[in-house]
């Protein structure tokens, strides 16, 4: 009987121990609680003190009925905000993966511009730019509405002379005229010109002149 008592006290001592405790750690909460709305509410109060000293410096008034719709507002806008993080966040995420790929395409256009100076692109182009300035000095309005009215029929020319034909034609006369001493011409009477005219080189050179001639006034002739 004794040794139940005994027991029961022991039970009963444990228990009271268990809410002496509890009551202990709440009361520890509630104070822990208590200096933190204190510390808490000094520092809303400094904040809205330094607030309204700031307002008031700058006489800044606010009306208490915008404030409530400003409020509302800001409610009634929480899903938009929600969406304007996420969209943030999604955006923050792109620029992450997108960025070392940025860097490697600047890292390459910057090789790229640093090559093209090398070889002297930049030069040639402040270069370029001078003839252009030449060209629009000396060139009215007129000239180039007239290019413009002739352009096909300048790269038509231009695409004639270029043709294979054409260009060794043109290679043999500079060659030829290079190699002509102009300082030394020899002069020719009549009766040597009516020898050189009999000679089979010079027959062939006037079939060609009368031929290009009359292919010419050919061509002048369709066209008019």
């Amino acid at each position: 009987m004794a040794d139940n008592t005994t027991q029961q006290i022991a039970e009963l001592n444990q228990k009271v121990d268990t809410i002496l405790e509890y009551v202990n750690q709440q009361r520890l909460k509630s104070q822990a609680l208590d200096d933190l709305v204190s510390d808490v509410s000094i520092i809303g109060k400094d904040a809205y003190d330094s607030t309204v000293k700031a307002l008031d410096e700058h006489e800044v008034v606010l009306d208490p009925d915008q404030l409530t719709e400003l409020g509302i507002r800001l409610a009634q806008n929480i899903g938009n905000f929600n969406s304007m993080l996420d969209t943030l966040g999604s955006a923050m995420d792109l620029m992450k993966d997108v960025g070392p790929i940025a860097n490697e395409v600047i890292i390459d256009g910057t090789k790229k511009l640093h090559e093209f100076e090398q070889k002297g692109y930049f030069e040639f182009m402040k270069e370029f730019g001078a003839v252009i300035d030449n060209v629009v000095s000396y060139y009215g309005v007129n000239d180039v509405r007239m290019l413009a009215d002739n352009v096909v029929t300048i790269l038509d020319s231009v695409k004639n002379l270029t043709q294979p034909e054409m260009l060794k034609s043109i290679d043999t006369a500079v060659k030829v005229f290079s190699n002509m001493e102009t300082e030394n011409i020899p002069e020719y009477s009549i009766f040597k010109v009516i020898r050189e005219i009999n000679q089979p080189e010079m027959k062939k050179a006037w079939g060609f002149l009368f031929t290009f001639l009359k292919n010419m006034s050919k061509i002048n002739e369709n066209n008019n």
